[in-house]
């Protein structure tokens, strides 16, 4: 697998990454633990080097299980990308942020020790606490750096004034932030600040949580957990007419030999050098068509088609919960 190097002081890894949030409780739909575990090796094994989680991904599940998947493969052979700070209930209610530097370390702590490791690669907030000057935030960071805990600083959905104000107190090695041809508001004014500061970009939700996929129809949703089933884009009318989109995209995609997944991980891949698609693959299925993306060359009659299929702004509801979209750095 091809390599690159997130932004100008980020680490190497593997121009595909992997997305392990959905192997954890359930937020779209049953997990089977023994098919997480493949799925992680099989990616490895591909040459997947990237491997994002939180450490509220299920209550610390998901970084057990990676602890578990990881075991006995060298920790020079995977970098380990860690969103922390989301505070949650145990009714799996979403109750803010927390980076205040106390807070910082200690998440840190229980991170290193559920993923039994002595360092992590990337460690970022997962969003913006309003509360706590980011400047404060990267500050904590940066002293488990110096510390030897952490490797690189990251950011998670944030925008421009606070991408300059984080890079100022640290270099910031990438920002995570969903990227997808269905969600491309990054491109006013995030992306150019990221390329003129020399940041990368960590695209999640390429595939907008399965939307896009071209496996999705109007009979799916519905299993109890899964964030799909309050998400606007996945609800009534919004829904029908954004499938409309991927059966505009299914026909590009024939025509170029290729699935609807494929295509739009491989547009994604296509936007530039920096930017390195999150794959939230489940499944050893999943992920073996996710792979061959990377195979994808997209010439400029492909991206014309591509555009008229998806044009910007095309699709149709929010990209999250309207109560969540205040705590986005960018909008859909």
């Amino acid at each position: 697998m091809q390599s690159v190097t997130l932004g100008k002081t980020g680490p190497t890894v593997g121009k595909l990454g992997l997305g392990a949030m959905g192997m954890s409780h359930g937020v779209y739909g049953p997990t089977d633990r023994a098919e997480s575990l493949a799925t992680v090796h099989a990616a490895l094994d591909a040459g997947v080097t990237l491997i994002d989680t939180g450490d509220f991904y299920g209550m610390g599940h998901n970084e057990l299980l990676l602890s578990e998947a990881l075991r006995g493969r060298p920790r020079d052979s995977y970098q380990l990308s860690v969103k922390f700070g989301g505070l949650r209930g145990p009714d799996m209610s979403w109750n803010g942020q927390d980076g205040r530097p106390e807070a910082v370390k200690n998440f840190l702590a229980y991170t290193l020790t559920r993923l039994g490791t002595d360092h992590i690669d990337i460690y970022r907030p997962a969003r913006l606490d309003p509360a706590v000057p980011i400047e404060e935030t990267v500050g904590a960071i940066k002293e488990m750096i110096d510390a030897g805990y952490v490797r690189h600083v990251g950011l998670s959905e944030v925008g421009a004034e606070t991408i300059r104000r984080a890079n100022a107190v640290h270099p910031i090695a990438d920002l995570q932030i969903e990227y997808s041809l269905i969600s491309r508001a990054i491109e006013a004014e995030v992306l150019p600040t990221l390329r003129e500061l020399g940041i990368g970009l960590t695209a999640y939700g390429v595939l907008s949580r399965g939307l896009i996929s071209g496996h999705w129809n109007a009979d799916r949703g519905g299993e109890p957990g899964d964030f799909r089933g309050v998400t606007p884009r996945f609800s009534g009318d919004n829904l029908d007419h954004n499938l409309t989109l991927v059966e505009a995209l299914r026909r590009v995609a024939a025509a170029k030999g290729c699935t609807v997944a494929q295509l739009a991980i491989a547009w994604v891949a296509d936007q530039g050098t920096d930017i390195v698609p999150l794959v939230g693959a489940r499944t050893r299925e999943r992920l073996a068509e996710a792979l061959p993306a990377l195979e994808v060359t997209l010439t400029d009659d492909d991206l014309t088609e591509i555009e008229k299929a998806v044009p910007p702004g095309a699709a149709k509801g929010d990209r999250y919960p309207t109560a969540m979209m205040s705590h986005l750095g960018a909008g859909n």
